[in-house]
């Protein structure tokens, strides 16, 4: 074993045991071609799976930094208590009172009913109000709160400077200076009235409760209580204000609007007598809108009143014209004696009648007599004359029917030209009368204007200082028996939760500030290989030596999980020659050597160990072996590998040491005796594993792993740091080296933070040394 192997695995825990099985890896096949052996995160990526959040690894770097989260918990809490013990106790007295909405603007000109969308602003107004410097004055003021020594010797809320002072020996504080101005004093009160003082509106409703924090819990009640008293009485000068200024406002309008109904008047009179206008004047309707209970007109001109007299009978008369027009027209072109008019006709039918009898004695007659009779001829004759009657009778109606046809076409035209006439008269009075329209306008606004503000103004003369006042005290503050604040309940629960953030904090701050490889995810999600096994560290006093004669140890049930993890790394099994190295030295290389062979023995295959490290070699005291002659007496072709080949206590394992320091190791690596020595040692031996030096620094590993069939890097936990091992592999990448994993050494669950007891592997391992199925449970959990 090299400087340093002996101290290896002595610092660690027996308990670990259970995570060693994770040296079975997931089965992953190695190319034909050199190079990285495929790892899962490769393969996750090629099948698009996606990385999830390993909360599992966040609660490790808890456990891990522990200590550090606990000592800033622990540090805030001291913190926490010793503001709270040192704080000076605060009592809070409360009273509430109710705001109600305003009913309306005095001045009646901007707003006359409330507005419910402006509710929002309205309270909002108010609070400002009570959280304004001025009615926190008038408080100080009314009170005489600037001359109450009390008050003005008080602390402010926030007490922690008299805790400090008191700590220290220095009493209360400073007192008010009370010999100081008045002015001066009122100004103190005020900012100190203001400091302990809140305002907080009951959510949905028009409740508000005013607070007052103090030292003193009768000063706290007497203030809150003082400070609702001045606010009522503050709401109610305010309103009388207001009012005194809306009377004085309302007069100044009211005076103008006067002058202003005045002149628009007399400009309307002296031009309605220039122009002659005269209007017919009727009173309008009650309730009409517009005035105000003042008496409304509405004007006509005699000249359009003929007008709509004229128009409405023309109308009547062209109606009578055209029906008239329609019967004489019936009356020329049809009969006559089918009019109905004729046939209507009373006198007509009775002659009618009257012919009709004669006809049926004239058709009696003719039976008994010859028609030259004479009382034959004599009925003839009265039927003939009673036709002649009839149609004496039909004319006189046509000729009726004529004249009125007449008479309406005259009266219609007479009408059409009063109508016509008139329309002249009006169209002149309209044009006279357009600047009287606007004069009469004028007039009627300056009247509804002056209405207006008179019943405003007496309204206000009616209601000044006598209205209900919308603010009103509910509750009475009274005097607090326990303090308000500090709480400690609640102050050390903030200290508790500030430490745990920067513990939290603290802890992933170290970790992402340390780049070595703690734990196997490591291996993978950093280097990308994958891992072969875990080996735990050993508790100080333990040797490896000790720890692998026992065959149920962790140490030695870690490397039975690599021995088969390397069986499964390649499609043919194990390969036939594989080196061991390290990024630097002491990480375990030369202990997972002989750790390797030996079991790899156990399971009967011949194995030959070489020690390839001729700069600093060590397994020839790890096996008590003699140095004098080995690999380096091969290479420079001066013995063969049966005389170097020693036999070892172990059974079918072979060891061929390192032999004399040669002065240039590199360049005997370099030559064709190393790969003569690998397809040799294939003829002898099933087995061949190597032993090699360091990979950082040195050409040696490198040229090694060219020539092998498989290399296997040893990392330590929790010292080698990513970009070392990074580099490492980009070193052995170069020497086109297949890598067949990574192994863990030195791995403490405790430091890596998984605590005592974790079983991060699948927690059983079979017993290959005595080839048995003795299936065990690993690790002890404690807790």
């Amino acid at each position: 074993m090299k400087r340093g192997d002996n101290d290896e695995h002595r610092d660690g825990e027996p308990e670990a045991r259970n995570y060693m099985t994770t040296a079975m890896p997931r089965p992953l096949v190695v190319s034909g071609g050199r190079g990285l052996v495929p790892t899962r995160a490769n393969f996750d990526e090629q099948q698009g799976v996606n990385p999830e959040i390993n909360l599992l690894a966040y609660w490790h770097v808890l456990v891990k930094h522990r200590l550090v989260i606990a000592g800033a918990v622990g540090v805030m809490l001291i913190l926490g208590l010793i503001f709270t013990l040192l704080t000076t106790p605060i009592y809070r007295s409360t009273t509430m009172i109710q705001i109600d909405r305003e009913v309306a603007s005095y001045t009646g000109i901007q707003e006359v009913t409330p507005d419910d969308s402006r509710n929002l602003e309205f309270y909002q107004t108010m609070y400002g109000q009570l959280k304004s410097r001025k009615l926190a004055l008038r408080v100080v003021q009314k009170e005489n709160l600037a001359n109450d020594p009390a008050f003005m010797n008080q602390s402010k809320p926030s007490g922690f400077k008299d805790g400090i002072n008191k700590l220290l020996g220095r009493g209360k504080g400073t007192a008010a200076n009370m010999t100081a101005p008045l002015a001066a004093r009122e100004r103190q009160a005020t900012s100190l009235l203001m400091a302990g003082l809140s305002i907080e509106p009951v959510r949905n409703s028009r409740l508000v409760k005013i607070s007052y924090e103090s030292p003193d819990p009768a000063i706290a009640s007497r203030v809150a209580n003082l400070f609702a008293k001045q606010y009522v009485g503050f709401n109610l000068d305010r309103r009388f204000d207001a009012t005194a200024d809306a009377r004085v406002v309302l007069q100044d309008k009211l005076a103008e609007a006067k002058t202003k109904l005045e002149v628009s008047e007399r400009a309307l009179n002296d031009y309605a007598t220039s122009q002659g206008i005269i209007s017919v004047t009727a009173p309008a309707a009650s309730g009409a809108p517009g005035g105000g209970g003042a008496e409304q007109t509405a004007s006509t001109s005699l000249t359009a009143t003929d007008l709509v007299s004229m128009n409405t009978a023309l109308g009547m008369a062209k109606s009578m014209r055209i029906a008239a027009e329609q019967k004489w027209r019936q009356a020329q072109s049809g009969a006559l004696m089918s009019l109905p008019e004729v046939m209507g006709s009373p006198t007509i039918q009775a002659l009618r009648q009257q012919q009709a009898a004669l006809n049926g004695q004239y058709q009696l007659m003719l039976t008994k007599f010859v028609p030259d009779a004479p009382e034959v001829v004599a009925i003839k004759g009265q039927i003939d004359e009673l036709g002649r009657q009839i149609n004496a009778e039909a004319g006189n109606i046509r000729a009726s029917i004529q004249q009125q046809y007449q008479t309406a076409r005259n009266t219609e035209s007479q009408l059409q030209g009063q109508v016509s006439g008139l329309k002249s008269g009006v169209m002149d009075l309209r044009n006279r009368s357009i600047q009287y329209t606007i004069l009469q306008r004028d007039v009627d606004t300056n009247r509804t204007l002056y209405d207006g503000l008179l019943q405003r103004f007496k309204d206000i003369g009616v209601t000044a200082g006598g209205g209900a006042n919308n603010v009103s005290v509910i509750d009475d503050a009274v005097t607090p028996r326990s303090p308000y604040k500090p709480n400690m309940l609640i102050n050390l629960l903030i200290a508790l939760g500030i430490g745990l953030l920067m513990g939290v904090g603290a802890a992933f701050g170290l970790e992402s500030l340390d780049e070595t490889i703690k734990v196997p995810e490591d291996i993978e999600g950093k280097l990308g290989m994958p891992l072969l096994g875990a080996i735990p560290m050993l508790d100080k006093g333990v040797t490896p030596e000790e720890a692998m004669a026992d065959p149920r140890s962790s140490f030695s049930e870690a490397y039975y999980s690599v021995r088969t993890a390397l069986q499964f790394s390649t499609n043919e099994g194990v390969p036939r020659n594989i080196l061991v190295t390290s990024a630097r030295p002491s990480e375990g290389k030369s202990t997972t050597s002989v750790a390797l062979a030996k079991n790899f023995a156990k399971l009967g295959m011949n194995v030959l160990l070489v020690d390839s490290d001729l700069r600093n070699p060590s397994l020839h005291r790890t096996l008590r072996a003699d140095s004098s002659a080995g690999l380096s007496n091969y290479l420079t072709g001066s013995a063969t590998l049966i005389e170097l080949a020693q036999a070892t206590d172990q059974p079918n394992l072979a060891f061929i040491p390192c032999g004399p320091l040669p002065p240039n190791p590199a360049e005997l690596l370099a030559g064709t005796r190393i790969r003569a020595l690998i397809a040799e040692a294939q003829e002898h031996f099933d087995l061949l594993i190597i032993d090699g030096p360091p990979v950082m620094g040195l050409a040696d590993a490198p040229l090694l792993a060219s020539s092998v069939a498989g290399t296997i890097l040893v990392i330590e936990a929790g010292t080698t740091r990513q970009g070392l091992a990074k580099a490492a592999l980009r070193r052995l990448g170069l020497g086109n080296a297949r890598i067949l994993g990574a192994l863990l050494s030195k791995f403490s669950l405790k430091a890596a933070g998984y605590g005592y007891g974790y079983g991060y592997g699948y927690g059983y391992a079979y017993n290959y040394e005595y080839g048995s199925n003795d299936t065990k449970k690993l690790g002890r959990q404690k807790g």
